[in-house]
């Protein structure tokens, strides 16, 4: 009996048929599977268990990619998880910093209410139909990040944050990632030369180019890790010497506002000892 050659679902060829009623795949180890003949229906997958006595899916396209030839493409597991919605918030109210809860929560990162209210707001919001209350600090497309003791998030649009001086242009910006940063910043002392920039987030250093632009010097206080260092060098390959690395004052801590509070833990521990 004549063999006949087919070609099923991509490059690799099957020979069907023979004259011992055996199936054998081309490029592959020749083995004896029952024949198509048979009564073993399917398509190509359904042979290349046959193949390597397995039914898992992948298993099989791996078998049929090594006996063609070609590199199999691993699906990307990101593709299948499932995305967690962003939250959608509703009845948005802007006012001035008022909750205790939230006046707390500044406290133990170590900045004053007072100090806080000049730059933030309190933000009430519904997600869900549930109420909640978060310190916002808006940024220059209208948007608002959120901090409580709970969550971190912000309210679109997502953008940078410019604190100017009112007498106006000044030749130098501090840069900052966080807002914490900035008001930890504003507490010691820091932030009263030249403007300020907070960027809400590394991946809006592009964003913010358009304001660094019309800067002599730029100082940035970001945080001590990767994301931080590679944001300091992306700054150096656009401003070159304009840009100065300041995060050697905090050295052994994350963040700017992890080193204000360890400095104000260790001056009200020195008070206690006095006493």
């Amino acid at each position: 009996m004549l063999s006949t050659e087919s070609r099923m679902r991509g490059d690799m060829q099957v020979r069907f048929g023979g004259r011992y009623g055996k199936t054998y795949c081309r490029k592959a180890v020749r083995r004896s599977v029952p024949s198509l003949r048979l009564g073993i229906g399917g398509d190509i997958f359904n042979l290349a268990g046959e193949f390597i006595h397995s039914r898992d899916f992948l298993a099989q396209a791996r078998f049929i990619s090594e006996s063609a030839g070609v590199p199999m493409v691993q699906p990307d597991a990101s593709t299948f998880r499932k995305k967690t919605p962003e939250p959608s918030f509703e009845d948005v109210e802007v006012l001035p910093l008022r909750y205790q809860a939230l006046k707390k929560y500044l406290v133990e990162r170590s900045i004053s209410p007072d100090t806080a209210s000049f730059y933030c707001c309190q933000l009430n919001y519904y997600v869900h139909k549930k109420k909640y209350f978060a310190v916002g600090f808006s940024n220059v497309s209208g948007g608002y990040e959120l901090r409580n003791r709970l969550f971190k998030g912000c309210i679109p649009p997502k953008d940078v944050s410019l604190i100017k001086r009112k007498d106006g242009q000044a030749e130098s910006c501090s840069l900052y990632e966080g807002f914490m940063d900035f008001l930890s910043a504003v507490t010691l002392g820091m932030a009263e030369d030249g403007d300020s920039l907070v960027l809400n987030s590394v991946a809006n250093v592009d964003r913010s180019f358009r304001y660094l632009d019309g800067y002599e010097r730029i100082r940035c206080y970001l945080d001590n890790d990767e994301a931080g260092h590679r944001t300091v060098e992306k700054l150096r390959m656009r401003y070159g010497e304009k840009v100065s690395d300041c995060r050697g004052l905090y050295k052994g801590c994350k963040d700017l506002n992890e080193y204000l509070q360890q400095r104000i833990n260790k001056q009200n521990n020195n008070k206690l000892k006095i006493r």
